[in-house]
C-alpha cells in the first residue's frame, strides 16, 4: 500500500456515521480478523463523542474501560450521553455495543481553548528518527531467531510507522528497566482537521504501552506463555499536534503484580513540546502454552 492509501486507511477506521440522533456505527477493521485492536475502538468512541460537541470545545481528556473483547470482524454501535454542557467544559459518555453486549465504556471531556499557568516536563535527549534503525531491518537479520508470527506482522503495511530508541522484545530479550521510547507518525499524510489528529492519536496511543510492562522481564506480545490484554485507557491531550509529523512515546512502568502491569506514557513534538500524557493498566498474565 502507498503512503496515501495508508493514511486513507486510518482515517476510514476512525470514520463514524451517524444512525439516530447521537448514535453512530464504526466499520470493521477492513480484512480484519480475531479481537479487535482497543486503540480503534477507544478513537471512534472518541470520534462518536466529538460529533455531538461544537469546533471550538477540543477534547482534553478520555478515559475509558475495556469490558469485553470486541470482534474485528463486525461494526460497532455507539451510543453518547450529553452529560453537561457548561460555560467552559462539555462532558460526553460513550458505550460500545457488539452483537448486544458492551465492549467498552468511555467518559470525554471537552474545554473552551483559554489561557493559563504553563509549564511541562523536558523531552529527553534521544536519537532523532531519521538515525534509528527499524525494527524491520533489525528482524530481518534475526528473522531465524524469531517467531513467525511477529515477521509476519512487522512485514504487514502499517498505517503508523514505529522507530523505538532501543531494541525490544522479541528483538531483544535482556531484562531492564521497564522504559520504551518510540518515535511514532503517520505513514502518509492527515487531513488538516484537528480532531482527525487527536482521534489518531488516541488510536495510537494503545500501540505497544502495555508492553512496557514486561520489557522488564523479558516478555513481548505473542509469546505463547503470555496473554496480553488493556483493561482501561486515558488520554490528556495539552496542546495541538499532527500525528503525521513525528512524535516521541516516553513510556515506563512503575509498577507490576497480580498479573497486570500499569504504564504510563507522556508524548513529545519533535521540537520539544508536551503535547499528551497517557496511562494504562492491563492482563499479563502467565499461562500454560498451548499444546500444537
Amino acid at each position: 500500500m502507498s503512503e496515501e492509501e495508508l493514511a486513507a486507511w486510518l482515517v476510514g477506521v476512525l470514520t463514524v456515521e451517524p444512525v439516530e440522533r447521537d448514535f453512530f456505527q464504526g466499520p470493521a477493521t477492513p480484512q480484519g480478523k480475531g479481537r479487535s485492536f482497543g486503540g480503534q475502538v477507544i478513537g471512534q468512541a472518541l470520534m462518536s463523542a466529538i460529533k455531538t460537541v461544537p469546533d471550538d470545545r477540543p477534547v482534553h481528556s478520555l478515559h475509558g474501560y475495556f469490558i469485553r473483547p470486541g470482534d474485528a470482524t463486525a461494526p460497532v454501535l455507539y451510543r453518547v450521553e450529553r452529560d453537561r454542557d457548561g460555560g467552559s467544559f462539555t462532558t460526553r459518555r460513550v458505550v460500545a455495543i457488539q452483537n448486544g453486549a458492551v465492549i467498552l465504556n468511555l467518559a470525554a471531556s471537552f474545554q473552551t481553548r483559554e489561557p493559563g499557568l504553563s509549564h511541562q516536563d523536558q523531552m529527553p535527549d534521544v536519537p532523532g528518527p531519521d538515525e534509528i534503525e527499524t525494527e524491520e531491518a533489525i528482524a530481518d537479520r534475526m528473522a531465524d531467531q524469531l517467531p513467525e508470527a511477529y515477521l509476519k506482522w512487522l512485514r504487514t503495511p502499517r498505517p503508523v510507522d514505529f522507530r523505538p530508541c532501543e531494541p525490544r522484545p522479541p528483538l531483544n530479550r535482556s531484562p531492564r528497566a521497564p522504559e520504551q521510547r518510540v518515535w511514532m507518525r503517520a505513514s502518509g499524510p492527515l487531513p488538516d482537521d484537528p480532531q482527525i489528529h487527536r482521534t489518531a492519536l488516541a488510536y495510537i496511543s494503545d500501540y505497544g504501552l502495555l508492553g512496557t510492562s514486561t520489557v522488564a522481564h523479558g516478555k513481548a506480545f505473542g509469546d505463547p506463555d503470555m496473554q496480553y490484554a488493556s483493561l482501561d485507557h486515558a488520554v490528556w491531550f495539552h496542546d495541538d499536534f499532527r500525528v503525521d509529523d513525528w512524535l516521541l512515546y516516553v513510556m515506563d512502568s512503575p509498577w507490576a503484580g497480580g498479573a497486570r502491569g500499569f504504564n504510563r506514557g507522556r508524548i513529545f513534538t519533535r521540537d520539544g513540546r508536551l503535547v499528551a500524557s497517557v496511562a494504562q493498566e492491563g492482563l499479563i498474565r502467565n499461562v500454560q502454552p498451548k499444546a500444537k
